[in-house]
């Protein structure tokens, strides 16, 4: 109650492609197959890295939370979105949305750190392979996953916090498709501009840092694996970094679009088109991505597979 006696506002209307309805028809039947599938395919992932014993090291293992991120961001965000693309105005709680901020951050701020780790991992294991099983050790890798958890946690508590600790005094109407940072300030009748500060500089460290070390840590792979003498060894060793560099392209570029432009930088609807990007494409490439490009979880899935069709029925 109290929250609502400093604010007149206790529920958000978001409108995402009111202006397009046959363009939301169109994503509603889109989205309402992509959502099934990128579940499906995060989960085969899981699935398939906790059962198989040899799938047990760093490379795995990271990509196993990097799937139960992307498990999350879409369940998070896709179910809601599907409301929207269904009706011209959709309702949301203002604890709803409060929820929804909160969990894109810790899932968008994990996943931030998560893809820096593997991309030390990549460096460690090519650029010093003798070394690599003391470079990344059990512990080292446990703390590597913990503080990219744990980071996402501060991220969004802080974040969300400060941010519905404005007031919000109307309108209530947020030309979004979800309740992401950018839009829910537009709303806020109080001056943000500390707040502002504190988000860009925040960016800058959560997003932007990360990606300076993945781009340097794959300058001296690029290095490394041009001086190596085996052609399958190089190969080799540039599908798998093909597939996280993919992933951080696509996640990486439309989030610093997002998250570190003015106010004024784009328009509504471009700013919805970026978001579908990063918080929806993602997580329905990645395991399409790193499936594909690699042989030993393609031999996995067959594996997986010939053991559901070998099963006897009853």
């Amino acid at each position: 109650m109290k929250r609502h006696n400093q604010s007149s506002v206790v529920e958000f209307v978001l409108l995402g492609f009111s202006n397009f309805p046959e363009l939301q028809e169109k994503l509603f039947g889109v989205f309402l197959v992509i959502y099934p599938v990128t579940l499906m395919g995060n989960a085969i992932i899981i699935v398939i890295i906790s059962l198989g014993q040899s799938h047990h090291v760093p490379m795995y293992l990271f990509l196993l939370n990097l799937s139960l991120v992307e498990v999350g961001f879409s369940a998070v965000i896709m179910p809601e979105m599907l409301v929207v693309f269904s009706t011209k105005k959709t309702m949301i709680t203002f604890s709803g949305c409060f929820a929804q901020m909160y969990f894109i951050l810790f899932f968008g701020g994990t996943e931030c750190f998560l893809l820096g780790t593997m991309a030390y991992d990549r460096f460690a294991a090519i650029c010093f392979p003798l070394s690599y099983p003391m470079i990344m050790n059990k512990r080292v890798f446990v703390k590597l996953v913990t503080f990219s958890w744990v980071s996402g946690i501060m991220v969004a508590t802080v974040q969300t916090t400060w941010v519905f600790s404005f007031p919000f005094c109307g309108p209530n109407e947020m030309n979004h498709i979800s309740c992401e940072t950018p839009a829910v300030l537009e709303l806020v009748c109080a001056d943000t501009f500390l707040f502002e500060i504190y988000a860009f500089t925040g960016t800058i460290l959560i997003v932007m840092v990360p990606f300076l070390l993945i781009l340097l840590s794959y300058i001296r792979i690029l290095f490394a694996i041009l001086k190596m003498p085996s052609t399958t060894g190089r190969q080799k060793a540039f599908s798998t970094c093909a597939s996280h560099l993919t992933s951080v392209t696509l996640f990486y570029g439309t989030a610093n679009m997002t998250y570190l432009q003015p106010k004024s930088g784009y328009s509504p609807d471009t700013k919805k088109l970026m978001s579908l990007s990063y918080s929806l494409l993602t997580p329905l490439l990645n395991p399409l991505i790193y499936s594909f490009r690699n042989s030993e979880m393609k031999r996995a899935l067959m594996k997986l597979w010939r053991r559901k069709v070998d099963l006897p029925t009853f």
